[in-house]
């Protein structure tokens, strides 16, 4: 071999991979995987403390390398897509829990719909009271009336009531994540031991994020959480539209 021959060395190969992916979709899959992997591992060795929540980290992860790359988000997700596509499936599969417990949860119905309206209630004013308080424009508010609704769905209530979609993704991705996070620690507070009133709190509050926080806890929790959150993203579609139209 010619002694001019230059051997690539291990950081000339990731220089080379990088710009593979990042010409192609590749690209936006591989870093979401590769984040919540990351985040993942984060997440257990912590043993599950609620701070290092996975999807909070997965975030921080991708923000950070979009950012130092200079990467639009329009080409990220054209790689993220496909592991959005499977958010539908996911969500589905949350049936499979509640069919298990279908007798128990039928004969609490009156209970757990009071507890789905009372909460959902208080979502509603806490959210529209602080806003208030902080003279927001019609259109943050109307962006912020949905937070705890799943976000697919806030993101369409959102547009339907002079809101921003985008705003309302923001929003109900936060709320979800910071419900997640407090959500142990606070319902230890109140002394709230029993797993499906757990489970249903933070499933009404922080949808998909705290449901998959519930799940990791405990699967009675988990649930419990799918039906909160699929109880209130079906309310929350059909009721919020005209509250909004009520209070704003």
């Amino acid at each position: 071999m010619s002694t001019n021959t230059i051997l690539p060395t291990g950081l000339d190969k990731l220089a080379e991979i990088w710009v593979y992916l990042a010409a192609t979709p590749l690209f936006g899959l591989t870093l979401t995987l590769v984040a919540y992997v990351t985040a993942d591992a984060v997440y257990q060795r912590s043993n599950k403390f609620p701070l290092a929540n996975p999807v909070l980290i997965s975030v921080v992860l991708i923000v950070t390398v979009l950012s130092a790359s200079g990467t639009s988000y329009q080409t990220y997700f054209q790689g993220a897509q496909f592991v959005h596509f499977l958010l539908g499936t996911a969500t589905v599969a949350l049936a499979v829990p509640l069919a298990r417990l279908w007798n128990e949860l039928a004969s609490r119905a009156l209970p757990l719909l009071t507890a789905m309206l009372v909460g959902a209630t208080a979502s509603v004013l806490v959210a529209l009271g602080v806003a208030k308080l902080l003279a927001a424009p019609p259109t943050m508010m109307a962006s912020l009336l949905p937070k705890s609704v799943t976000a697919p769905i806030a993101m369409g209530i959102a547009e339907q009531i002079g809101g921003s979609p985008t705003l309302a993704a923001v929003f109900a991705i936060s709320t979800g994540i910071f419900g997640a996070l407090i959500a142990t620690p606070l319902l230890n507070a109140l002394g709230i031991r029993d797993w499906s009133q757990r489970g249903f709190a933070v499933g009404v509050a922080a949808h998909g994020i705290g449901t998959a926080r519930a799940y990791s806890v405990h699967p009675r929790a988990g649930a419990y959480a799918s039906l909160g959150m699929g109880l209130h993203a079906l309310l929350g579609a059909v009721l919020l539209p005209w509250v909004a139209r009520w209070l704003l």
